[in-house]
């Protein structure tokens, strides 16, 4: 799948939920209190951050995206913490407050980046404690494009069905997280995001792939839902949809440090990504590639704009490159499979001149992935002469590889790229130089299944017999 940057910076979104306060109090903890069975930790630093549905805004924000939440807290210094942190991420606070209630806090003693111990302070919010929530989202609902119930049990989203309605009566998509096993107020919402134990405690343990296929799409239905996304932790996640085959993203961690917060960033560069105009599948993608960074990190923590650009990136160079016609089959049917229209051209480039990369550039715009293959050292001497090749095949396909409009490169053993063309059947063949269309070595076949010929000029007025030519007679 091919990802690209969405434009965050064009996206608004409303965050709905349970708000609270995560402080982290870190130290050195090396010896056993004398008075019970328990380390003693030297605290040396403390931090607060937003966590639940502020840990959502924080990341939907971090994106740069416009964001505004809603959320019961109460009249503290934790509450005052809480906004002061909200807003200087760019996050715009509408909270209730709460007279008799403390804002939900948890805190987390941490030595050598283990959590020791956690207490919470807290206490549930009452249906009249959140009762002003249904207003505040009437009044910022017109300038939304897609909306977070961000739901962790705390009372904020104790009467959800009246918010999906408001949404939904305007055509904006819903993302729930859901939390227990009474999903049926969810009811209506786009698309829900339950882990699997949540999902299994719902609708009952899954064998295999196909019974949680089966029992997702009975979900989607019963809840008139549009799709069920279930986070599987190692196991990846995997979107179903009634319309569409079931998606199933890997895992994409390299190293797992804290899965605290992980669901929220999943959420959060979901909406973002829809409300930014990428499908479902786009944005789940783009949702389980920033999960893969968030694990490595500590603590609930959000992934930026400029971190998840150099990970699309990085995805986008580990598909690319040199490659074997093996890994080059799957790649292109991973391609194909994805809408992608695949173009194909093939030479020598023994010397890489100015005219291959313009020929190069103009034949990327035929499709969206340009396969560049070449003659191995064998082929080149017996089609130039044995003076040839100048650059061996190693640096021929290195060279090529470096280039922005080429995505794979690949060699054969073969005079002709027939046997590759016929295992691959690219889209579009290219070729460059003074050939037509009729003189195209593979073209004949490739117009046999539908696919389109075309013959492109090399720029400037450069080959590479020229170019020897040349040196050659300076050398002499």
């Amino acid at each position: 799948m091919k990802l690209d940057m969405p434009p965050f910076q064009d996206a608004r979104l409303l965050v709905i939920g349970d708000v609270m306060l995560d402080r982290y109090w870190h130290g050195s903890a090396n010896r056993v209190s004398p008075e019970a069975p328990v380390p003693v930790v030297k605290v040396g630093n403390q931090e607060a951050r937003p966590g639940g549905a502020g840990n959502v805004a924080l990341n939907v924000a971090a994106l740069g995206s416009a964001t505004r939440l809603i959320g019961v807290v109460g009249k503290d210094e934790a509450a005052d913490e809480l906004r002061s942190r909200l807003n200087a991420a760019g996050v715009y606070c509408d909270f209730i407050h709460c007279e008799d209630k403390p804002t939900i806090t948890k805190l987390r003693v941490i030595s050598q980046h283990q959590q020791l111990i956690r207490a919470d302070f807290e206490e549930p919010f009452l249906v009249d404690d959140v009762a002003a929530i249904q207003g505040k989202a009437q009044d910022l609902i017109d300038d939304t494009q897609a909306v977070i119930l961000s739901d962790y049990a705390k009372g904020a989203l104790q009467n959800v069905t009246p918010l999906i309605e408001l949404a939904r009566a305007d055509n904006i998509p819903v993302i729930v997280d859901p939390k227990g096993t009474e999903f049926e107020k969810y009811s209506g919402a786009t698309l829900i995001t339950p882990n699997l134990n949540e999902f299994e405690a719902v609708v009952g343990p899954c064998a295999n792939e196909q019974e949680l296929v089966t029992k997702g799409l009975k979900l989607v239905s019963d809840l008139q839902l549009q799709a069920i996304l279930i986070t599987r932790g190692e196991h990846g996640m995997t979107l179903i949809r009634p319309d569409s085959p079931e998606l199933h993203l890997p895992a994409r961690a390299q190293e797992v440090f804290d899965v605290t917060g992980a669901g929220d960033t999943v959420i959060s560069v979901l909406a973002a990504a829809m409300a930014a105009g990428e499908s479902m599948a786009d944005a789940t993608a783009l949702a389980n590639l920033a999960a893969g960074l968030v694990v490595g990190k500590l603590g609930t923590a959000a992934i930026s704009g400029p971190e998840l650009r150099r990970a699309i990136l990085g995805e986008l160079d580990s598909s690319r490159g040199v490659m074997t016609s093996e890994q080059l089959s799957i790649a292109v049917q991973d391609a194909r499979a994805h809408g992608e229209k695949i173009v194909f051209t093939n030479g020598c480039f023994d010397i890489i001149h100015a005219g291959h990369v313009g020929y190069l550039t103009e034949a990327k715009k035929l499709g969206d992935r340009l396969i560049v293959a070449i003659n191995d050292d064998a082929s080149v001497r017996r089609l130039k002469g044995s003076g040839r090749p100048i650059n061996p095949v190693e640096r021929r396909m290195a060279v090529l590889a470096g280039l922005e409009a080429v995505d794979w490169v690949a060699c054969f053993s073969e005079d002709t790229p027939e046997p590759l063309l016929e295992a691959l059947r690219p889209d579009v063949l290219v070729k460059g130089g003074d050939y037509t269309i009729d003189q195209v070595v593979g073209g004949a076949f490739v117009q046999s299944y539908g696919g389109q010929v075309q013959a492109l000029e090399f720029l400037d007025d450069c080959s590479t017999s020229e170019i020897v030519e040349k040196m050659k007679q300076a050398g002499s």
